[in-house]
């Protein structure tokens, strides 16, 4: 695979110039080496965390599974 197709692509997100600013303060002496990779790293954690947590809001809860299961004798099934 060559150098260009392994490389991601991106796009621009605008946010206010005093967050920015904020943000470049706070990063100063951290692994952090720009705004941009900061922001990245903090969206992919805020959007993992959603995705998890909408897993769990969509997981059957066990008064779901006995109804389900109850369901199922009466059907016959179990």
């Amino acid at each position: 695979m060559g150098e260009q197709a392994r490389r991601a692509k991106y796009t621009t997100v605008s946010i206010p110039i005093t967050l920015y600013e904020r943000i470049k303060r706070l990063i100063e002496g951290t692994g952090f080496t720009s705004v941009s990779q900061f922001v990245t790293y903090v969206l992919r954690e805020v959007v993992a965390e959603m995705e998890e947590e909408k897993l769990r809001s969509e997981a059957v809860t066990e008064e779901e599974k006995k109804a389900i299961i109850e369901r199922l004798k009466r059907l016959g099934y179990l």
